[in-house]
């Protein structure tokens, strides 16, 4: 309620669920965890990469330099890794390590 006012939002949603399986409460948990992953692995890549700040822009350099640190993280969490900013400089410290991490 904000003023007195009551608000009212419907949502719509495509899904390959059948209907007896998709009612609102499961499709809520489902949208919610979903959205709970996009944030995990977003803040990481703008605030431990600080990929707002990268000046790479030219060309699909950008595309490429994303999917990097997308493939770092997931590495990283196959690793089991749960800091990912501290695997990012134990691997600077031990390069070792970062071959280690991709399997070599």
């Amino acid at each position: 309620m904000d003023g007195g006012l009551r608000h009212h939002e419907v949502v719509f949603a495509v899904t390959s669920l059948p209907p007896d399986a998709a009612d609102a409460e499961r499709l809520l948990r489902i949208n919610r965890g979903h959205w709970s992953i996009e944030n995990r692995l977003h803040w990481v890549r703008d605030v431990t990469f600080d990929e707002d700040r990268s000046q790479v822009r030219t060309g699909s350099a950008a595309q490429a330099m994303a999917t990097l640190r997308n493939l770092a993280i997931g590495l990283f969490r196959l690793h089991d890794v749960k800091n990912i900013a501290q695997g990012l400089r134990s691997c600077a410290r031990n390069p070792e390590r970062a071959v280690e991490i991709l399997g070599m």
